[in-house]
């Protein structure tokens, strides 16, 4: 998109916000891309092939179900996840996010992604409504641990308590949605926000495209930032096609010259 227009949007999405705005920002795979992740497919848009060398679809090893029976070939893939996203770092899009945070009157971020760049980055009112690769749960006894805390030289890795196989705090495929999270969504939407950003996720899941919809209908300011066209492009009120992190730096610049 021309640079001069993408600025004038960004200056008219800043007139919307005052010190006294609440904000939701939607994010997904797009936002981590620009750290260097890859938008693949997988649990946390972290993988692209069709099978694993062992056969198997990547959406069907990554199962709970699959981690029951065959722990070892779901953390095999866990730990690749893990490294990806160990490699990289949250980048001036997540920054930018924790900035409006201390800056406006209420913030709420609702992520998709698992890699914790979001915490990393600063923000503290997340929704991580897909789970953080940084913890890891035992299925059994129901302790938590730190990753850095848990040996990771034999898969599966044991619960330091109990020894049973331990899994990351994520959202599996066909996995129940975390409770928690869900309430804390439900609740904040119920308190309504001034605006709404949705920044770079397809929208494809209903609990990510809702929020944007809930907003367009009640006349909140929605803005999608996405170089991709989603089912969401024709229903907000402004619609950004951009990169993630480039978008979310023109606002923060453009704000800073408003209220500097």
């Amino acid at each position: 998109m021309d640079a001069e227009l993408l600025r004038k949007q960004a200056e008219s999405i800043v007139r919307k916000m005052t010190p006294d705005s609440s904000v939701l920002f939607i994010t997904g795979a797009g936002l981590s891309a620009d750290s260097g992740l890859p938008t693949y497919r997988g649990v946390g848009g972290l993988y692209d092939e069709k099978h694993t060398p062992e056969g198997i679809p990547i959406e069907e090893v990554l199962t709970s179900r699959m981690l029951r029976e065959r722990p070892e070939i779901t953390w095999k893939y866990l730990v690749e996840i893990g490294e990806a996203v160990l490699e990289h770092k949250p980048n001036r899009g997540h920054e930018v996010i924790a900035q409006f945070e201390r800056e406006l009157d209420r913030v709420w971020v609702l992520t998709q992604n698992i890699d914790g760049y979001h915490r990393r980055a600063g923000t503290k009112n997340l929704i991580d409504i897909h789970g953080d690769m940084h913890t890891l749960v035992c299925p059994e006894c129901g302790l938590r641990y730190p990753i850095s805390a848990v040996q990771l030289d034999q898969l599966p890795p044991s619960c330091p308590s109990c020894s049973a196989p331990l899994r990351p705090n994520v959202i599996l495929f066909g996995d129940m949605l975390p409770q928690l999270q869900l309430t804390q969504l439900v609740r904040e939407l119920e308190d309504g926000f001034d605006l709404v950003f949705s920044i770079g996720t397809s929208s494809l899941f209903p609990y990510i495209s809702e929020p944007v919809l809930v907003g367009h209908r009640l006349g909140w300011y929605t803005v999608e930032i996405n170089p991709e066209v989603t089912d969401l492009s024709n229903l907000v009120d402004c619609r950004m096609q951009a990169r993630a992190a480039e978008s979310l730096e023109l606002l923060w610049d453009c704000w800073s010259q408003l209220h500097g």
